[in-house]
């Protein structure tokens, strides 16, 4: 079917009955297109990221090309509001449980990686939310050039070049506020742990 300037004329429920039966994704552009922008306006919202937003707004108007055969649709401005909004949800969901990893990964990472001592991972749970704790603590004392590195190094998995633009900081300044805050921190903790011991 050759695209036609008066399909743009169709109301929602016209563009989703003609996409439902002949599945030609012309109809579910004309939506993309008419919808698009309020759907990022929501997605940024949530998320508080514009690449973030726009990636999930691809995702949803992907999701649709299925879903909307499977529903049927009265008002679809409406519910594609509350479809946007539960993705989003569910992103901030994913997001959220990927963070926890991350930071048990990253806990074993820093608190691990230039000491001699032989740790134990397999912690009981209130001992691995100490250490997390003994660790937010230990950022928390760090300078602002060297948390602002180790958090963009270890937890954003950014690289020394990507740090580099992100700070302004010239990569030798990067790779030793990086050295530095991982001494600093392994310092801070072991104190914290003693100060418990004792």
């Amino acid at each position: 079917m050759l695209y036609n300037s008066e399909y743009n004329n169709l109301s929602d429920n016209e563009l989703i009955s003609h996409y439902s039966e002949s599945g030609d994704t012309v109809f579910l552009g004309i939506l993309f297109k008419r919808y698009s922008h309020l759907v990022l306006g929501l997605c940024i919202k949530y998320l508080k990221n514009e690449d973030d937003a726009k990636d999930l707004v691809m995702q949803i108007f992907e999701k649709l090309a299925s879903d909307l055969k499977k529903h049927k649709i009265e008002f679809f401005k409406s519910w594609l509001y509350t479809y946007s909004k539960n993705m989003c949800l569910m992103e901030l969901r994913k997001k959220s449980v990927q963070l926890k990893k991350d930071i048990e990964l990253q806990e074993s990472n820093v608190l691990f990686m230039d000491s001699g001592q032989d740790y134990h991972l397999n912690t009981k749970d209130n001992e691995k939310e100490n250490t997390i704790l003994q660790l937010e603590k230990a950022l928390s004392s760090l300078n602002k050039e060297q948390k602002q590195c180790v958090v963009l190094f270890y937890y954003k998995n950014k690289s020394y070049n990507e740090i580099v633009d992100i700070t302004g900081y010239d990569t030798n300044a990067v790779k030793s506020y990086i050295q530095n805050g991982k001494r600093n921190l392994k310092l801070k903790i072991e104190e914290l742990q003693n100060g418990q011991q004792a």
